[in-house]
């Protein structure tokens, strides 16, 4: 593919086919993936701390049950911010890409299939985790604000089914890099002892 419009903004493309040298995505991804699995993992134990509760105190840790309320909200708020800038960086560099368009990913996908549904996966992802936290915000602050239990057993449920879709929509990410080879120029060329950067296009 012929990117004329970069070449007349005058970006330089590196080895990895991108205008700097370590792709945005793929971090920003492994951010709000840490961010999302924290708060739902702390709102479950947040909701399950009677069970826990004398694990607690024969390990001597002096954990209280709305402090694992409190790391699930800030997690998953953070997770919403975070994922807004990890779908446009996504969305840039899938705009850079240029994919084999004659190759097969394990799940029998073309490139450019897997890059549209990866695509619209990251769109439904934001909203998804959005949606989440405005649910939590409202349980927070006014449904459950005075209950024990800060998160609804049907919160924490669709919470899990998110986690799933999650694996699922990485695995379509890392079918774009490890199979179709996009955006990863720069690694393969630092294994083979190569500087990515003196190919700058």
């Amino acid at each position: 593919m012929n990117w004329q419009p970069l070449d007349e903004l005058g970006l330089k493309l590196g080895a990895n086919g991108l205008p700097y040298e370590i792709p945005l995505h793929p971090n920003l991804v492994h951010l709000t993936l840490g961010l999302f699995i924290i708060a739902i993992a702390f709102d479950i134990a947040g909701a399950l701390f009677p069970i826990e509760r004398f694990i607690f105190k024969f390990l001597a840790l002096p954990a209280i049950r709305s402090g694992f309320f409190d790391v699930g909200w800030y997690n998953l708020l953070g997770a919403a911010v975070v994922t807004f800038f990890t779908v446009a960086a996504g969305f840039f560099e899938l705009l850079l890409a240029n994919p084999p368009l004659n190759t097969k990913s394990a799940w029998g996908l073309s490139a450019p299939l897997t890059m549209l549904l990866h695509g619209l996966g990251g769109v439904v992802l934001l909203g998804a985790i959005v949606a989440m936290t405005v649910w939590r915000g409202l349980q927070r602050y006014h449904w459950r604000k005075d209950a024990n239990r800060q998160v609804q057993w049907s919160y924490l449920l669709a919470g899990i089914a998110i986690l799933g879709i999650l694996y699922v929509h990485g695995t379509l990410g890392a079918h774009l890099g490890e199979e179709f080879g996009i955006h990863v120029t720069a690694a393969k060329l630092l294994r083979e002892g190569a500087n990515p950067n003196l190919l700058l296009k």
